[in-house]
């Protein structure tokens, strides 16, 4: 036994292939380094148009040299494993509380039905109950999540008995019943099983039912004086605190139907004014962490977006294994999972999954000082959350943290009495947004809020298990996809631009090396410009005779084949690696240009108005409603175009402009080739533009061959053939 107390709670592990991966990297450097020689050697020096379309290319070309930076955050990676036995032969009798969070924010885009499958799903963990103490935020103040939670609450005592005693997963019901199959070959299970499965389809109908008709029955609101809160709302953003405690844990009657205590559950929708900004998610979560301190106080916090239900019953052990190591556990502020997502089709046609990016990035993060926090499924230490820099003299006792004096108020006084914790008064001359809990005045507020804690001292861990953690809900449009990115890049560049950029606001407090990592996600947004001339004036130049590459004949074309096929073939394997297809990478690519070409370029320039004073940051929530025809064409992985968009004009111009620019090429190929030889001059433009046409074959399809309610809007296809056909004119 004694030995068994020396031995880590986790350990850490160097990912394989490093050494390749540093080979390939060289050799990508050097290549790119002949490219920007050939450029500097052959400038044109007449000047006029090839001079500036020269000096163009060359811009971009550095540029997307530079972010060769993201070489940086891949050199390291690690990969960590958990001993949940050894925790349990120590901890058992001593296991800390864990206090969960919940948020939604609007029911019409967040279906009830879809936050209740999460919180029962937390709920459900494999860890006492009695130290889980769950809370739902609603920032929409709507008494239908209320209901639905309600009606949860009440489910949850026949769902929990059943979860612990099959030790099924997932725990959300919907995603279990969903996949799992009849237990046939045992009638006693098969019998519960059918049970459970009727109640909760009734509990379902009933929550669907109220929620389409948007009113809760007169008979219903008399069963809980909660419903009386809204007798005083004006609207959704206009409304006192709201704080209920559905299930009291420490209520000897809070209990399953087979005696066992139920985890504590609180609905709180925080004090909205107008006259008063409500700072989005971060704010939400800012009063969650307030009045949890004062109900639970738990020393540790779990946060997930509600629609990620968790996965893994076992994750809060996996979490606790880093935060309870008696060596490596005392300076780890939070533990962040990845994320992942349930409704993903075959080939990711959104490229949703991000495979690559919570594979291999996030573990290259967490080997140069730890990962960002990433906004849902993240563990954090509470007192790292509310500010506290880290002190090594400073280290938690877990076997005594739970002996610490209980809360004695009755649930009554405690939803009164917190209430003015979520009030819109209360953080007023305080550090709360700024130095305490998440921070204020940006989109990505969590990465952001990460990074502080970072340089406080604190250090972060990823946990990326074999059986993950939490799964979401994946964009099912094409726009959905290009806003979030949109709200992504706007982000990361706000932070770029501010005080809290990582090269100076890091510089002593976090490793050069993790201070470097975040710079190729902080400048995403200004990839917009060299993938815009990259994808437009090399076509455009094609099409009046301008050679910006080298003769297939010459040897200074070696080194951009090499740039390009080796890339494109190390980028491949990666995701094969990591579980993807060919056709999803295809459509990773795809996704690539398209997020480049728009969601960056608006998210650009979103940000310079901001900072001009001309427009205010917002918090774009991503629906999680859609139509059935939207789901059938989202599995069939038809790409969905939809309604008419800014975004959707400029992927639709750029793919006309292309295919216009290849026809051209083949054209002047074909008729003048035999006397000057255009094939060995313009090869690379032809192929170049040969690559962007296939890539933009949905888009083609969807303007001029679907007929589906998915297609591309005609207005953008008409207007998109007229900015193309006036581009080529102008070059031509």
């Amino acid at each position: 036994m004694a030995k068994d107390i020396c031995l880590p709670l986790f350990e850490t592990k160097s990912a394989k292939g490093r050494i390749l991966f540093q080979m390939y990297a060289a050799s990508l450097v050097v290549r790119i380094c002949l490219i920007y020689d050939y450029r500097v050697s052959y400038l044109p020096v007449d000047g006029g148009i090839e001079w500036w379309a020269w000096i163009g290319l060359f811009l971009a070309e550095l540029w997307l040299g530079f972010c060769l930076l993201m070489i940086l955050v891949r050199l390291n990676p690690v990969h960590r494993y958990t001993f949940r036995d050894r925790l349990s032969q120590r901890y058992e009798k001593d296991l800390p509380g864990i206090d969960i969070f919940v948020c939604t924010a609007d029911p019409s885009i967040e279906p009830p039905i879809m936050v209740i499958n999460t919180v029962l799903s937390v709920m459900a963990y494999d860890y006492p109950q009695e130290k889980l103490s769950v809370y739902l935020s609603d920032d929409g103040g709507s008494n239908l999540t209320f209901y639905a939670l309600l009606e949860a609450s009440r489910f949850s005592k026949i769902w929990l008995p059943f979860c612990k005693k099959f030790k099924i997963e997932p725990r959300s019901p919907e995603a279990y019943f969903c996949t799992a199959i009849e237990p046939l070959d045992d009638p006693l299970k098969a019998r519960e099983w059918h049970s459970i499965k009727k109640s909760y389809e009734e509990m379902k109908m009933l929550i669907e039912t109220t929620t389409k008709l948007r009113q809760i029955p007169k008979a219903v609101r008399k069963e809980h004086k909660g419903f009386r809160e809204w007798d005083f709302v004006t609207s959704q953003r206009d409304h006192q605190t709201i704080l209920q405690i559905l299930i009291d844990g420490r209520d000897p009657k809070a209990m399953d139907i087979e005696g066992q205590p139920l985890p504590t559950l609180v609905y709180l929708s925080r004090e909205k004014r107008p006259q008063y900004h409500h700072n989005f998610k971060a704010g939400a979560m800012n009063a969650l962490i307030r009045t949890s301190s004062r109900i639970s106080n738990s020393p540790l916090i779990l946060n997930v977006d509600c629609d990620m239900y968790s996965n893994n019953s076992e994750s809060v052990r996996d979490a606790l294994c880093f935060f309870m190591d008696e060596c490596q556990g005392h300076n780890i502020a939070y533990v962040q999972f990845p994320q992942r997502f349930a409704n993903l089709t075959k080939n990711d046609v959104y490229a949703s999954s991000l495979i690559v990016l919570c594979g291999a990035e996030l573990e290259g993060f967490d080997g140069n000082g730890g990962p960002s926090y990433i906004g849902s499924g993240c563990f954090h230490r509470r007192v790292a959350l509310c500010g506290e820099n880290y002190n090594r003299e400073c280290k938690v006792d877990w076997k005594s943290v739970n002996h610490q004096g209980k809360v004695e108020e009755s649930a009554s006084v405690l939803e009164e009495t917190c209430k003015v914790l979520a009030s819109c008064t209360y953080e007023e001359d305080t550090e709360w947004g700024k130095e305490m809990g998440l921070k204020y005045g940006c989109p990505v507020e969590d990465a952001i809020t990460g990074l502080c804690i970072q340089c406080r001292g604190w250090r972060s861990i990823l946990f990326n298990p074999e059986r993950k953690g939490f799964l979401g809900v994946a964009p099912t449009t094409l726009l959905q996809s290009l806003v979030q990115h949109k709200r992504w890049a706007e982000g990361h560049l706000q932070i770029f631009l501010s005080k809290y950029n990582t090269l100076w606001y890091g510089h002593g407090r976090i490793p050069l090396k993790l201070q470097l990592s975040y710079l190729p996600y902080s400048l995403w947004a200004a990839n917009c410009w060299p993938t815009l001339y990259y994808a437009a004036v090399p076509s455009l130049c094609l099409l009046r005779g301008i050679s910006l590459f080298p003769k297939i004949s010459s040897p200074w074309i070696l080194p951009f084949v090499y740039a390009i096929f080796a890339n494109s073939l190390y980028s491949l394997g990666e995701f094969l690696w990591w579980g993807g297809t060919v056709q999803g990478w295809w459509n990773d690519q795809r996704m690539w240009l398209f997020k480049r070409t728009t969601s960056y370029l608006f998210g650009f320039i979103d940000t310079i108005l901001n900072l001009l004073g001309f427009a205010k940051s917002a918090f774009a929530i991503t629906a999680k409603v859609v139509d059935e025809e939207v789901t059938h064409r989202y599995e069939k992985e038809l790409m969905e175009f939809g309604n008419p968009s800014p975004m959707l004009n400029i992927i639709a111009t750029i793919a006309l402009l292309n295919i216009i620019s290849f026809v051209g090429g083949i054209r002047r190929v074909v008729i003048v080739d035999a006397q000057t030889k255009v094939f060995d001059q313009f090869a690379w433009q032809i192929l170049l533009c040969g690559v962007l046409v296939y890539i933009n074959m949905p888009v083609y399809q969807g303007a001029f061959f679907r007929k589906d309610n998915g297609r591309m809007p005609t207005s953008t296809t008409y207007w998109s053939i007229l900015c193309a056909l006036l581009a080529c004119a102008i070059a031509m």
